[in-house]
């Protein structure tokens, strides 16, 4: 790429990447000492404490008459989060992609770069000699390459059964266990960009609705599509790979106590104090990242179905066809010549409009006495109705899985449309969705065909969807029901 080329990626990196233009604010270092602090014990905390904190901090460097000012602290806050460097959901606020990016640019700089090439290129020979043996499609080649590390590995044994312990030195510790360090500093970055991938999915979902006249099946199918997409994402492979070893459970225990292990050796003293502590509570900050990923997705979900449900889609897409024609008409008006202020015979499909003074509104006379003879004092129960468990019923995932699994084992292969003919769905687009998050968790193979399905609702309205047709079998669910990644 020539420099008039790199010049204009440059200039559009320049304009819109959120991280660079947090690091080029007017009070950019406050901003960033800000988020490193507030942020430096957990990834979440409250809007409320996070005020509070800000406005302390305010009041101090207003005194000290390095930064005075007369804005709150909330507007502050909120200013930052429209600008995309912090997130708020549920009265908590957690870092963005950009502002992690922004903060470890920073950290860079003050950290000096102590990983020598050396320790770079070992990483580098072993990934190339991985990434050989897995791509070659020739038996012969493959056998050359595990025989040679094969070799390299039945070497180290002989050695120590020799009595020969080869340790590394000071030097070499140091390097290895500080490019640990750099490599684990990256994994929380992968799960921010999850959370903006979901968010970005999340929009793009509602304005193709809006744009495109669409069945509620084609609306089921591109989420199916666009998850997938979603875990082909650099960030989308990181998170199912951590989730991997988050279920198994023995990889998990094993990489703790190393882990554990490793920080207890002399070879931890190179780290400083704070990088130390990061790598003593990483499965710990990765366990509650995972978790609120798992949080955004879920409520994406709850999002998207409510949304398609209540039709607010078809009334914005009915809103934006009755603007375009009203813009329409305003052009041809002026095409014209024709005064916007003359009559025209043009007709809208509106309503009535009433306009109605406040001096017309007349308060309601309160009964002069109210009656309570028939009202009867009944005690509190501590056990929930009938009716409010009904209520708060919600389609539990694994229940459908077991449902399909036990249909399957009685009567062969089956798609989803079949299932449901033999276990009606009741529960709306919930339930189905949950079979249809049950068919890709156990790889079940698509019919790259669509089949129609009826079903009803709680409220036992009829609905037919139209979805993406997927062939299970009872050979494809694992014993053990947990170990569904849904």
């Amino acid at each position: 790429m020539n420099f008039t080329g790199l010049q204009a990626k440059y200039r559009r990196i320049f304009d819109d990447s959120k991280a660079w233009k947090l690091l080029r604010a007017d009070n950019a270092p406050i901003i960033l000492s800000f988020l490193a602090s507030i942020f430096a014990e957990e990834s979440e905390v409250p809007f409320s404490r996070a005020r509070i904190d800000l406005d302390a901090e305010l009041i101090r460097l207003g005194e000290l008459g390095v930064w005075e000012t007369d804005t709150s602290a909330g507007v502050y806050l909120n200013l930052w989060i429209k600008a995309g460097w912090l997130r708020e959901m549920d009265d908590m606020l957690s870092k963005t992609e950009a502002a992690e990016i922004a903060l470890r640019f920073c950290k860079s700089l003050d950290e000096k770069a102590n990983v020598t090439t050396a320790s770079h290129l070992r990483i580098v020979q072993e990934a190339v000699r991985e990434l050989l043996v897995a791509i070659s499609t020739n038996p012969e080649e493959r056998l050359v390459l595990l025989e040679e590390k094969k070799a390299a590995i039945q070497y180290e044994i002989d050695q120590l059964h020799a009595g020969v312990i080869v340790e590394l030195s000071a030097a070499e510790q140091a390097e290895r266990i500080r490019e640990i360090y750099q490599l684990a500093s990256v994994l929380p970055g992968d799960f921010r960009r999850v959370e903006d991938e979901i968010r970005m999915l999340d929009q793009s979902l509602r304005v193709q609705i809006i744009e495109a006249d669409t069945t509620r099946g084609d609306v089921l199918q591109s989420v199916m599509e666009q998850e997938t997409v979603l875990e082909n994402t650099d960030a989308g492979r990181a998170f199912e790979g951590f989730f991997q070893l988050l279920c198994e459970q023995n990889r998990s225990m094993e990489f703790r106590d190393q882990l554990r292990t490793v920080l207890n050796q002399p070879a931890a003293d190179h780290l400083t104090p704070p990088q130390k502590h990061f790598l003593t509570q990483l499965m710990r900050e990765l366990t509650r990242e995972s978790d609120r990923v798992f949080k955004i997705r879920r409520r994406t979900e709850e999002g998207l179905r409510n949304y398609i449900e209540s039709g607010w889609a078809r009334e914005n897409l009915a809103v934006d066809r009755l603007l375009s024609r009203l813009e329409r008409t305003a052009v041809a008006l002026r095409e014209r010549s024709l005064n916007p202020r003359c009559l025209t015979r043009l007709s809208l499909p509106v309503g009535p409009v009433q306009i109605n003074s406040p001096e017309k509104m007349r308060l309601r006379t309160p009964d002069e006495k109210l009656d309570t003879s028939g009202i009867r004092e009944k005690k509190n129960s501590d056990k929930p109705s009938f009716e409010m468990l009904n209520i708060l019923d919600t389609v539990r995932i694994r229940h459908v899985a077991e449902k399909a699994r036990s249909a399957l084992a009685r009567h062969g292969p089956m798609t989803i449309g079949e299932i449901a003919a033999i276990h009606p769905l009741t529960a709306g687009l919930e339930e189905l969705v949950a079979f249809l998050r049950v068919a890709k968790a156990v790889g079940a193979a698509s019919m790259d065909r669509q089949e129609k399905i009826e079903l009803r609702d709680k409220q036992g309205h009829f609905m037919r969807a139209s979805i993406p047709c997927f062939l299970l079998s009872a050979e494809l669910f694992p014993e053990n029901p947990d170990n569904l990644n849904i």
